[in-house]
């Protein structure tokens, strides 16, 4: 092949399969942008996947972590062991209102119970029934001044023990004594019902008294067949200060605390004598209805159970217990709704949006509610006006309302409808 005819074919075979170039400066850039914008726009996909996902997690945490009793208000009837009671119910987050309704006293004169001690070492009882562990504790004391601690442990040691609850028994094993029995319930009629059926003919029994007399307990006891000795150890008395207790009738009365503890029977009738003949029927209906009675037993529920007031009592009566149980009724028992695009829930004196806790005043409180018992309808101001504290005109359920919108963070929840009133916006 000729040299010209060997470049031609050369030419040729070129021309068909174009040899790999690099591509030229202005392509370049133009294919590295393509790619750093798909990268660039899959990096701000990512980043908002995880905001979004942050977001929902931080909402999550918000609604684990809201504390139990945050945003209802509780109020303590107990005076002993009142501030320890107060701060396990802080502890979850619950606004308090100490009012003790009654304090135990000593007896300034012990002549009764000194009376009574010595007769029970001079012809001991076949049967002693203990009542209260604060009761035991004061006796062996008062017997410990006299010099007749041991003969009186002998005495208790010989006898048939009941004890009708925990402290009680408490109270006598720490001074090295063990009881016999105790009711399940530490209910004194379950007591009463043991006693009966071992038989109680000709026996002597001793029944250690907390805080006031029971002529029923004991009048049951001798129609058995019992001789009765009566321990008082202490009394209980009105509170130095009725003023907090006032106040509690009060808020209970208006439905501006969402429950009220109890740790005994008679602080429960002091609380309804407090509130006088006029103002006992009040305090009852809103127990009934929407103040949470929360009784550490069932003895101490008793008197309110006997007027019809529901109660709540733990399975066990320790403070502790008492609480838990407050903390698992109040939120069951709130209200939960979904208004435009929120999830809104009713407490005591705030409200849960989204799981974030938002104290609100009164007078907004109070038009949530009102708002919130017929979601989508509208109220007009006068019928909003009903719900509002006494003395308040309609400028003041314009104000509530401004304050609702302001303290729930969602402005769009509460509707004002033209000429007619608001509503909440319903989902």
């Amino acid at each position: 092949m000729t040299p010209d005819r060997q470049e031609a074919a050369t030419s040729g075979v070129n021309a068909r399969v174009p040899a790999a170039r690099e591509p030229s400066s202005r392509e370049r850039p133009s294919r590295q942008s393509a790619a750093a914008r798909q990268s660039a726009a899959a990096r701000q996909s990512a980043a908002a996947r995880q905001s979004a996902a942050r977001e929902a997690s931080g909402r999550k945490r918000a609604r684990v972590t809201t504390a139990s009793l945050a945003g209802y208000t509780v109020g303590v009837t107990a005076d002993r062991r009142r501030d320890e009671l107060a701060a396990l119910l802080e502890r979850r987050g619950a606004r308090v209102v100490l009012a003790p309704a009654l304090r135990i006293m000593p007896l300034a004169d012990d002549t009764e119970l000194h009376r009574a001690t010595r007769a029970l070492l001079e012809r001991p009882p076949d049967v002693v029934v203990a009542s209260t562990g604060i009761g035991i504790r004061g006796w062996l004391e008062a017997a410990e001044g006299w010099g007749l601690a041991e003969p009186l442990r002998a005495v208790l040691e010989d006898s048939y023990l009941v004890t009708r609850g925990p402290k009680a028994r408490g109270a006598l094993r720490a001074a090295g004594l063990t009881d016999d029995w105790s009711p399940p319930s530490e209910c004194g009629a379950e007591v009463l019902d043991h006693l009966r059926a071992r038989g109680l003919a000709g026996k002597r029994v001793a029944m250690q008294l907390h805080g006031e007399s029971q002529p029923e307990y004991s009048a049951a006891l001798r129609a058995a067949g019992a001789e009765v000795v009566e321990v008082p150890v202490y009394r209980w008395a009105p509170p130095t200060d009725l003023a907090p207790l006032h106040r509690l009738v009060d808020l209970v009365a208006h439905r501006l605390v969402d429950a009220v503890t109890f740790t005994s029977a008679p602080a429960a009738t002091a609380l309804l004598k407090a509130a006088g003949p006029a103002g006992a029927d009040t305090v009852l209906d809103a127990l009934r209805t929407d103040v949470l009675a929360a009784c550490v037993g069932p003895v101490t529920a008793a008197p309110l159970q006997r007027r019809g007031v529901p109660t709540v009592t733990p399975a066990r009566a320790r403070l502790g217990a008492l609480v838990r149980a407050i903390a698992d009724e109040l939120p069951r028992r709130a209200l939960t709704l979904r208004i435009d695009r929120h999830e809104l829930t009713l407490r005591g004196h705030a409200a849960l949006v989204d799981g974030e806790l938002r104290p609100l005043a009164p007078a907004p409180m109070a038009v949530l509610r009102a708002l919130a018992a017929a979601p989508g309808r509208v109220l007009s101001r006068a019928a909003l006006l009903r719900r509002l504290p006494r003395g308040a005109d309609e400028h003041a359920v314009e104000m509530a309302v401004a304050r609702l919108r302001a303290g729930l963070g969602t402005p769009r929840v509460v509707q004002t409808v033209v000429k007619r009133g608001y509503r909440l916006r319903v989902d």
